[in-house]
């Protein structure tokens, strides 16, 4: 009788050769990470200083994304938006670099439409192609925590998994274009709760409270939320530093509407929320934190 058994397969082997474009508040700290864990990184910013930063954790510096890209295995782009992502895959010669059978993982946040053109056109060159942003900011970055929401072939988010594994918790959303779909649910949500943690704690205010001792009061409530503790105290200490900024949440929310347009789906509390952050962009917030939608809740209510 044989009594031979198959090997147990273990977990898909970590890519050795990773390229990162885009090297930015989001990039630098996620290419540091995959640095050392011992990847092979090559690096490329069209700044080329910023991606000058990752040399002393043993990044390899390309000139162009072409150049960055010609050995790896996978193509992490992260990039501000998908005009960007478009040009840099397409019009800059990166396709022309790419491996047959690499995978680019687009970690930008943009529409769902363009993605799935994205993995269409790339497909027909014989790369795979998965969309993936992740959420959690840039202490998500720092710490590997971020929450990444993954759209595209199962197997190829296996083939990825353990890469995302040191950069956060991944979840495979659907196919192509889910994650972006996942995304902008996240930024939705994201850009209505400011709103709201906002508006409540200027009532507060306006009305003779201490905005501190509110917060405290109603933490661990059914109106407690990641939301309120982190933005919210940003409100309190009127901490605008830019994290995420005014302008990139605009930009989502405008994404998120361009969606619900072409699905045919009606978003009137995210529309009302894209003319608020319009209107504080428009007056002069566009590069703050996010949570500076108070400064425009604050202007209109008379307060300082």
């Amino acid at each position: 009788m044989n009594t031979s058994t198959t090997p147990q397969s273990g977990p898909p082997p970590l890519p050795t050769h990773v390229a990162v474009l885009g090297i930015g508040m989001m990039g630098f700290p996620m290419a540091r990470r995959l640095c050392e864990a011992g990847c092979q990184v090559s690096v490329w910013n069209r700044s080329r200083s910023k991606a000058e930063r990752l040399q002393a954790f043993g990044a390899t510096v390309a000139d162009t994304p072409a150049e960055a890209v010609a050995q790896a295995d996978v193509v992490i782009t992260l990039l501000e938006d998908g005009g960007v992502v478009e040009d840099v895959l397409f019009q800059q010669g990166t396709t022309a670099g790419l491996r047959t059978g690499s995978v680019v993982v687009d970690m930008s946040s943009i529409q769902p439409r363009q993605a799935r053109d994205h993995a269409a056109r790339l497909a027909a060159l014989g790369v795979h192609h998965l969309d993936a942003p992740v959420s959690g900011g840039t202490v998500g970055a720092e710490q590997g925590t971020l929450a990444i929401m993954a759209g595209g072939k199962a197997a190829e988010f296996e083939r990825v998994r353990p890469l995302f594994e040191l950069l956060g918790k991944p979840v495979h959303v659907g196919p192509t274009g889910a994650g972006q779909l996942a995304k902008l649910a996240n930024q939705m949500i994201v850009g209505i709760t400011i709103g709201a943690v906002a508006e409540a704690l200027l009532l507060c205010e306006k009305g003779g409270a201490d905005m501190a001792r509110v917060k405290q009061a109603i933490t661990g409530g059914f109106a407690d939320s990641r939301i309120l503790q982190v933005h919210g105290q940003r409100m309190i200490d009127r901490d605008f530093t830019k994290r995420g900024a005014v302008a990139v949440q605009l930009k989502d929310m405008r994404n998120a509407l361009a969606t619900a347009s072409e699905i045919g789906f009606e978003a009137p509390i995210t529309q009302l929320f894209e003319q608020l952050f319009a209107q504080a962009a428009d007056h002069g917030l566009a590069d703050l934190d996010h949570s500076a939608l108070f400064v425009e809740l604050a202007s209109r209510n008379g307060m300082a």
